[in-house]
């Protein structure tokens, strides 16, 4: 499945740079990203995805340092994201980061599980902790987006280890007290106009309200079957904006139309399906939590990309999963996806022995 949207993306991206007589050099770098990626999955498919567990401490101190130090780095667009090789390469930290979460995460609870202790204030406080801090090291940069990933990923992995349910209720009450005094005081003001928007994309639609105005216009102009590939008006007039990263779904729907958007929905949900369907008949907890962390990972960029194209979203700069550009959007998922064929191989060994 994730082969199938990888290829929809690269035409995707062919098109949305012009083609042959365009810009090429984003389309042979995705396909590089992508055979390394490859090679990292093949490589996580094969180990015992046991020892990520193992090495879940220094993975977490690394990238701990990394998140930190990436903050020193030069602004790009405004955020202290990437680190920069030579000219052309860039590496987000924070994509990495979300990985690394998860086994941690996993790997916490656990532990914790074992010791019957999940529903203890203080454990729960830990890991709240352990959470929070690369929370906080990624919205410093700013980038709100992975954030959002990271805290949605986090709840799920949390609820599905059987939390109690008042926890559950009072963490919904607290987030919904939180938010207009959030909005009012923390959020800075650059937030608060994506928030604005989103609700109201018409309110300035020359400045903070345009791209969300030519996403729509984009998807909606592309009807059933698509205004043809290098036919798409927004696309290729240049209206679209980020239209090889974060809106490369409204490049498809323009040019392919809501045929293959709907594919596309179809793949991901299925996708999604079968991470969790690992998760439920993994061998042990540790497997099955970090097989939820992916499936809620997957399921996380999938809404909120898809969500802030068509207006059901702010947009926060999210990627769309082996479809838009970038490097270390590319290898995190191929590696998570890795670990979730180590999760089934083992389930399988031992299904096969039993």
């Amino acid at each position: 499945m994730f082969l199938v949207l990888f290829v929809i993306g690269l035409v995707a991206l062919y098109s949305a740079n012009g083609g042959v007589e365009g810009d090429t050099e984003e389309v042979g770098k995705h396909l590089a990203w992508f055979g390394i990626g490859i090679v990292l999955m093949i490589f996580l498919m094969a180990i015992d995805y046991e020892v990520l567990g193992k090495l879940w401490i220094p993975l977490y101190a690394l990238m701990l340092l990394a998140l930190f130090l990436v903050l020193f780095t030069t602004p790009i667009q405004g955020a202290t994201s990437w680190f920069t090789i030579g000219s052309s390469i860039s590496i987000q930290p924070s994509e990495f980061s979300k990985i690394i979460i998860i086994i941690g995460l996993a790997k916490i609870i656990t532990w914790v599980k074992e010791k019957s202790k999940i529903n203890n204030v203080l454990y729960l406080f830990l890991i709240f902790l352990y959470i929070a801090v690369p929370i906080l090291l990624i919205i410093k940069q700013p980038d709100y987006g992975t954030a959002m990933v990271i805290l949605a990923l986090s709840a799920i992995m949390i609820f599905s280890s059987g939390i109690s349910l008042w926890y559950v209720l009072g963490s919904v009450i607290t987030v919904a007290v939180s938010l207009p005094f959030i909005y009012l005081y923390i959020l800075p003001e650059h937030a608060k106009a994506r928030i604005n928007v989103f609700l109201n994309p018409q309110s300035d639609p020359l400045d903070t309200g345009y791209n969300i105005i030519q996403s729509m216009l984009a998807v909606g102009s592309g009807q059933v079957w698509g205004m043809g590939l290098f036919n798409g008006n927004q696309t290729q007039l240049g209206y679209l904006p980020m239209k090889t990263t974060d809106f490369i779904f409204s490049v498809i729907g323009e040019e392919m139309g809501f045929v293959m958007s709907m594919t596309i929905v179809v793949l991901f949900v299925l996708l999604i399906i079968r991470s969790f369907y690992i998760a439920k008949n993994a061998k042990g907890t540790f497997g099955a939590l970090l097989a939820t962390g992916i499936g809620s990972m997957l399921l996380a960029h999938f809404i909120e990309n898809v969500g802030m194209t068509i207006g059901l979203m702010p947009i926060t700069g999210i990627p769309l999963p082996f479809i838009s550009y970038g490097g270390s959007s590319m290898l995190t998922n191929c590696m998570a996806i890795g670990i979730l064929l180590s999760i089934n191989r083992k389930r399988k060994k031992k299904m096969f022995l039993e």
